[in-house]
């Protein structure tokens, strides 16, 4: 008999929402070809059983959840929480600390977990008092319950040691080496600046747009993304689109080799993104060869080091640096080399899978973990 696991909080599998589902999209075929069976817990309409890349040894279970910004998160982890403490896997996965509310449900059946906390939620801007509260509170019976915690930047990891006196283990996101791709009808390769962000305030979105709004008087601008709820930013990334004909707001895109050709060929990368750990987009930007201008974070230094340029989130100086790597070939080429080399030295899927099995392998009861040893 293999060994089970159980993957909680998320939107499914295979979905392309964002950073926990472009790793699922990763380690869910990693561990079944490692002989795990995988089941992965999502919401109806999020995932896209039809895509070619689908593997259908994976296991998806729909829940029932309310579909709404403050709610879904919570109310989908915990029906899922509730049909795996019934299907008892050997080990659950659990994403993101509001699900610690529902690691009670899952300890009274005796089934071990290992936690992914994401980043510092309760500091996030797009959240009022009361979710902030609610993640707050999510962090703490985490740091209470949860059986063992991953950390996906070292800074989120000494935040939690200092906040929460709990350890873990560090393991960030990977990246995907895409193959040679032409540029996006109507770009011209290594022309443009690029930004690929939800539309929240603290991935610098607004500062953007008003650096956008002088940039694309002499160059070409690509926004991708959006609020997901029809916002503030939405109207705003439309006035921008349709008042410059150099101004592209092309909204979300779940197509993989679209984002990656966008990347690839950009003239330099604007990553925005304050709050959190190692941001998946940041890693596949890398993973592309994008030249990159970064909001000054400590989380943004800990990814790129040296193979970045910061700036501070005010819109004139996020313009001065796109301009002037878009106006230096010299400069790009430099950004890029080293930014794809830094990838490849530390943020590889091969290298994540194998960190979030072993992970998963330390839970299993020691008569499991035997029984796997011997049939290895």
């Amino acid at each position: 008999m293999g060994k089970s696991v159980a993957i909680i909080g998320t939107r499914g599998y295979p979905s392309y929402y964002g950073g926990f589902e472009t790793l699922l999209r990763q380690l869910a075929p990693y561990l079944t070809d490692r002989g795990w069976d995988v089941t992965v817990y999502g919401r109806d309409g999020s995932t896209r059983i039809d895509d070619p890349e689908h593997d259908r040894r994976i296991h998806s279970v729909v829940t029932k959840g309310v579909e709404s910004k403050s709610l879904s998160t919570l109310t989908y982890g915990f029906s899922s929480s509730v049909h795996a403490s019934r299907s008892r896997p050997d080990v659950a996965l659990v994403m993101n600390v509001a699900n610690g509310y529902w690691l009670p449900l899952l300890k009274a059946r005796g089934i071990p977990t290992v936690v992914n906390v994401d980043g510092i939620e309760w500091e996030r801007a797009k959240w009022g008092r009361a979710a902030r509260a609610v993640f707050k509170c999510g962090a703490h019976l985490t740091a209470k319950i949860g059986d063992h915690l991953i950390f996906d930047s070292r800074e989120i990891a000494r935040r939690w040691k200092a906040e929460f006196h709990r350890d873990g283990t560090f393991i960030p996101y990977g990246g995907t080496v895409p193959e040679a791709l032409r540029p996006v009808e109507g770009l011209r390769s290594r022309t443009y600046a690029l930004m690929v962000a939800r539309f929240v305030p603290e991935n610098t979105v607004e500062e953007f747009f008003l650096a956008a709004h002088e940039l694309g008087k002499t160059h070409d601008v690509v926004i991708v993304g959006s609020s997901g709820y029809s916002g503030e930013l939405d109207v705003k990334a439309k006035e921008l689109s349709d008042g410059s004909d150099k101004i592209h707001w092309l909204g979300h895109i779940s197509n993989d080799n679209i984002l990656f050709s966008l990347w690839q060929n950009a003239g330099v990368y604007f990553h925005g993104h304050s709050v959190g750990g190692t941001n998946p987009a940041l890693i596949q930007a890398m993973a592309c060869g994008a030249p990159i201008v970064a909001r000054d974070t400590v989380f943004n230094r800990e990814v790129l080091g040296a193979t970045g340029i910061y700036v501070q989130p005010e819109a004139h100086a996020i313009a001065d640096a796109l301009a002037r790597v878009l106006q230096r070939p010299d400069l790009q080429n430099e950004l890029r080399e080293n930014s794809t080399t830094r990838q490849q030295d530390g943020y590889t899927w091969e290298s994540v899978c194998r960190d979030y099995e072993e992970a998963l392998l330390a839970k299993l009861s020691p008569k499991l973990m035997e029984t796997t040893r011997s049939a290895e």
